[in-house]
């Protein structure tokens, strides 16, 4: 299973300008985001400290679910 991280990278050449491809340029641009992290925990308190958006964490909570589903 890859990181949260490089999972959501997909998102990234997104020609729309979405929820998802916001977030995913913003862990990109973030050098602190935890990139190999692969626990909802752990990534999920550091979206509640760090929300880049409105709404960041709801988009966090939607695409994990997909994540947990394609990952595993």
């Amino acid at each position: 299973m890859r990181s949260f991280y490089h999972y959501m990278m997909r998102y990234r050449g997104n020609k729309h300008k979405d929820e998802e491809k916001q977030l995913a340029e913003w862990m990109f641009e973030d050098h602190s985001f935890p990139k190999q992290s692969k626990s909802y925990d752990e990534l999920s308190s550091y979206l509640e400290f760090n929300a880049p958006f409105t709404g960041a964490l709801s988009v966090f909570d939607r695409i994990w679910d997909t994540y947990q589903i394609e990952e595993s």
